[in-house]
Formats: C-alpha cells, sequence, structure tokens
C-alpha cells in the first residue's frame, strides 16, 4: 500500500526537489494559517535575522519576512498536529531512505507585502546539521500575479513554484539555492529542517 509521503519522496528521488501539492489536508492547512493570523495579530511575529546564534546578522537585506518558531509546549491543536505529521514523515523518510534524521525545526513565515527573500542556501556555514528543507504553504487562491514564488535553482535552471495552499516543497538544503521573490499580496507558510545531530 503506498504511504501518504510516498509522493513527496518519490518525486525528490526523481528530481532532487519533492513537491506534493496535497501534503497538508485543508483542515490542517487552515487552522496553520489562523495561526499565524492571531501571531500577527497578537505581534508575535518577529522580524527574521540571517546566520544562526553564533554568526546571528539582525541587520542584514537578505529577506524581510517575520517569523514565529514553532514548538509542541505551543498546545495549540493545528501546531501540534503538524509537528506530529513532521514526525511520521520523518519515519517515513528515514525507513525508506536511509537518511538517519533525529531532530527537525520548524517556524511561521508571514511575508507581507513587498517582502521578499534572496537567493541562498539553507545550512550554516558553522553547522552542518540542516540535512532536508520542507516548505509548506497555507495561501488559499494564489496566483501567479500575487508574487511570492519559490524559485529553486539546479544546475542554474531555475524552477518557480507558487505557494499555494496544501503544497509542500522538499529538497536537500546544502545542494539547492533558491529564493522567494517579493510578494504582492500577504504571504503565509511554515519552513523548517529536517536534521541529523
Amino acid at each position: 500500500m503506498e504511504n501518504q509521503f510516498d509522493l513527496l519522496i518519490d518525486s525528490y528521488l526523481k528530481n532532487n526537489i519533492g513537491i506534493d501539492l496535497n501534503f497538508l489536508t485543508q483542515r490542517l492547512s487552515n487552522g496553520l494559517q489562523q495561526n499565524i493570523l492571531q501571531l500577527q495579530k497578537d505581534e508575535m511575529m518577529i522580524a527574521a535575522g540571517i546566520g544562526n546564534e553564533e554568526v546571528k546578522d539582525a541587520s542584514q537585506k537578505m529577506r524581510s519576512d517575520k517569523i514565529y518558531w514553532m514548538d509542541k509546549s505551543h498546545e495549540n491543536i493545528y501546531e501540534q498536529e503538524f509537528l506530529q505529521l513532521i514526525e511520521d514523515f520523518i519515519d517515513r523518510l528515514n525507513s525508506t531512505c536511509y537518511t538517519g534524521i533525529n531532530d527537525y525545526e520548524f517556524h511561521y513565515a508571514i511575508y507581507e507585502e513587498g517582502s521578499f527573500y534572496k537567493r541562498h542556501k539553507d545550512q550554516f556555514r558553522n553547522d552542518s546539521s540542516r540535512k532536508y528543507s520542507l516548505i509548506n504553504y497555507l495561501n488559499v487562491d494564489w496566483l501567479e500575479e500575487d508574487g511570492g514564488q519559490l524559485v529553486i535553482y539546479q544546475n542554474e535552471v531555475a524552477q518557480k513554484i507558487i505557494p499555494r495552499s496544501q503544497t509542500s516543497v522538499f529538497f536537500k538544503s546544502d545542494e539547492m539555492e533558491h529564493e522567494v521573490t517579493i510578494a504582492n499580496r500577504s504571504r503565509m507558510s511554515i519552513t523548517g529542517w529536517l536534521k541529523r545531530m
């Protein structure tokens, strides 16, 4: 029987970029979107920096999104369900691809109108624990003219992905350069990394 995660894993194995247009259920995607909107209303979303705690650059001009880190201790039902989904995905990934993933981290991200993230890779120079990036989109009725596309570069060939609700994208953190084009309306996602510590 095909596992619910096999589309994302198989498309990654075939193309180095895994895409599943229905990784999140509509109910879960909508619930997570409501979480972001509430966090924004409560002024909990903070301007993202670049680098990790050892080499953080708060004055950077690479990105202009706002983030809020997820944690099971928050006791939000949608956040709990999402993180359990990630743990189940890791189990499937480890059992089929022997990746040895044993940790993860995820945050909510909101790109307000005019926000962007310039071309980059997801692995720190001083920390190689991030092995895979997994991005999950929460935007209902997103159109191409809304901007905010994820652009992934593979051998200098650019693949554009529209950040529509329920879609997830999966790739190796140290290999794929990518960027987020300027958003023309508020754009919401959950971005994270599967780690080997």
